[in-house]
This record gives C-alpha cells, structure tokens and sequence, in this order.
C-alpha cells in the first residue's frame, strides 16, 4: 500500500462506493475493436492480412470513464452527444441495460457518433480509423447538457469533464458546470485534451498526462526539477486547487495548493504493461469516485492509482471491477 493510505482506510472508502453519485460529461465515444491473426503480407500492397477472428463493441471516451465507475459500483450519470445513426442508438441500448439513465445524451442529427475502430493482431494494434466530427456542438446542446446537470446538483459528489477534443467541451460549458456546482461540495474534476488550459481554469483537479503537462506550460521536462517547476507553473498560472500529472510507467504526481504547493509522488503499480488504452479513463473515474466517496486527494490518487496498474496489464478498452481493486489492496 501507499504511505498515503492504509488498506483498512482503502477498504471504508471503497464501501462508500455504492452510495457515492458522478456525473460524466463529455466527448461520447465507441469502441471497436477487430481481432485477428497476421499470417502473411498482401498481394496488392505491402500491408499485413489480418485473419478476423471476432469483433467487439464497446464503450470508449468519456463513456469508457462513465463504465469505470460503473464497474466500481458508483451511481453514475452521463451528459453528451450522439448522432441519430446505429452506433448512436446501440450506445443508447448499452447504458439502458446497465440501468443508466441517458437523459443526459443529446442526439443531434447529421454528426455521427464517434466511432474508433482498432484491428489488433497477437496483442499488438495494427491500424485505427475513426469517424467522427470535431466540429463545436451547437449552444441549444449546450443548455440542454447544462439543464441536466443543474437537475442532478443534489445526487452527486463529483462531476468528471472528459475532453476528447470532440467538439462536446468548451470554456462556455465548463464556466456553466463551475456556477452550478459554486457553494457545494461537489468536486469539478477534468481530463484534458486541449492546449490551452485556461479553459479548465479554477477547476478542483485536473489530470494532464505528463506531455500534455508540459504542452500547457510551454516547458519540455527533463528531470524531477522539471516536474517541480511545471506542477507549480501550472497550479498558479491556471488557478487549479490540484493537479495531478499522470506519467506512465514513472507513476503520478500530486500537487496540491494549500499554504504552500505541496508535492507527492505515486509509483507505478503495474507489473506487466500490454495496453495504455483507457488507463487515463481510469485514473480520473476512480479518482472522481473517490472523493465523491469523502476521500481526501492523496486516498483518492492512492486507489485511482492501484487501478490504473490493473487496467494497463488488460488488452484493449478495459474496465477495473470493485473485487479486482480490493485484490490489488
């Protein structure tokens, strides 16, 4: 276990989770996945020939964070958009069978729903292609997303932004999430995809990996001084109560605004790695889940943590259940 929590502490905070309500709001996604078997080259072109053995179809974006929390047992609510195509409409067929209300998902003729298709052969990826638009969502998306989240403010603990860069997430509709949860005790957590991160500004954590990190700051890093610097750089610059910087198999680092910026590191927990697909989904559905669950950052970033070392040993989009965390602990 990590100094920052002990298992009993672990263990009260994961029962909390059942009770404990995330609102997801974002770029909705699917995922598809093609498996096969490359046995030989193309005739026609220097490309592998992928023999398909089967097909899968899952949640992915902010819908694969959305299943997070699910599969950890938290009441979960979902805000976004999709098109009036079949992808839209088995999207819809899949949360309705896990029970989750889809008031939230706004389906907008003429934009497709995101699709990404992944051919993997043995393990390894062979190609992805995606159809999607990037183009912004129109303001009426825009109010309705917002009416929905105004209608759960007394359900929830966290609201978890999951920017994909998909035309969902904008500074209007982060300044509407923050003056709705303004005076509560709800924590404003984001994923981030764009550059600039003044659109995130004043948020309650944000969870950049470490190129998006150092993108945002203008700084390339080179050693833990780096790290230091760009945490604080960061922080101040873009008013962010924390942020954690997620950084692969070197672990994540905490910082923390408090009478000084405090900084605490994470290890990696994975043993083996076979896939990062999903893993940042990971971290911040947990994290998000946690905290609404009443625990403080550094117990939250501890179990985001411990699930992301699970998550990256599994091939393809994958989820962590509530058991295999309790495992892992």
């Amino acid at each position: 276990m990590n100094k920052t929590i002990t298992k009993k502490k672990a263990l009260e905070i994961i029962s909390k989770f059942t009770r404990s309500g995330v609102l997801v709001v974002g770029d909705v996604m699917v995922d598809h996945f093609i498996w096969g078997k490359v046995s030989r080259i193309s005739p026609e072109a220097p490309v592998p020939v992928v023999d398909v053995q089967k097909d899968s179809v899952m949640l992915g974006g902010c819908a694969n964070v959305l299943n997070t929390i699910y599969a950890m047992g938290g009441r979960v609510f979902v805000a976004g958009v999709v098109g009036a195509d079949d992808i839209g409409k088995g999207l819809l067929r899949q949360l309705r069978e896990r029970d989750i209300d889809t008031g939230g998902i706004i389906v907008e003729r003429g934009r497709p729903t995101t699709l990404k298709t992944r051919v993997v052969a043995h393990g390894q990826q062979v190609v992805r292609f995606d159809s999607e638009s990037r183009k912004p969502i129109p303001p009426m998306s825009r109010t309705k997303i917002l009416a929905y989240v105004r209608s759960l403010r007394d359900k929830i603990g966290a609201v978890v932004i999951s920017d994909y860069s998909k035309g969902v997430v904008s500074r209007e509709l982060i300044d509407g999430i923050k003056n709705i949860v303004r005076g509560s005790s709800i924590f404003l957590c984001v994923d981030p995809k764009q550059s600039d991160f003044s659109v995130y500004s004043g948020v309650h954590v944000i969870t950049p990996n470490h190129h998006e990190a150092a993108r945002a700051a203008g700084m390339e890093m080179v050693n833990g001084d780096d790290l230091l610097k760009l945490g604080e750089e960061l922080l101040t610059k873009f008013d962010f109560q924390s942020l954690l910087i997620t950084r692969g198999e070197e672990g994540m680092s905490l910082f923390e605004r408090k009478r000084k910026i405090d900084h605490t590191h994470f290890s990696a927990q994975a043993k083996e790695v076979y896939d990062v697909t999903g893993a940042g989904d990971t971290v911040i559905g947990v994290l998000a889940l946690a905290l609404a669950a009443q625990a403080n950052l550094r117990e939250a970033t501890s179990l985001a943590n411990h699930a992301a070392g699970i998550v990256v040993g599994k091939v393809g989009t994958s989820t962590v259940s509530q058991q295999e965390l309790i495992g892992a602990l």
